[in-house]
């Protein structure tokens, strides 16, 4: 229990390390910006529904392996738990 409790510590600090440096990480780049501007203004908003959508996958693939690590462990656990009560019958 102790192990879990250390390594949910250190979750937490971890993201709370990452929240705070989140501010200085709030840039685009510059080619990406100056084409879909190009392209905004030709009247060709092909790229920059493209781009939209790219922007939205790599944010939610973060979220999916966390949810996706947090449902094995869930599991991992409650079998466990299930296997200690048998072996203590």
């Amino acid at each position: 229990m102790k192990l879990i409790s250390k390594t949910f510590l250190l979750c937490i600090g971890i993201l709370m390390s990452m929240s705070v440096f989140a501010g200085e990480a709030n840039a685009q780049c510059a080619m990406c910006r100056a084409t879909l501007e190009n392209n905004v203004s030709n009247g060709e908003i092909g790229i920059a529904a493209g781009l939209n959508l790219g922007i939205l996958y790599l944010f939610v693939m973060p979220y999916l392996v966390v949810g996706f690590i947090a449902v094995m462990w869930y599991r991992r656990s409650k079998l466990n738990a299930e296997a200690q009560s048998y072996s203590t019958r």
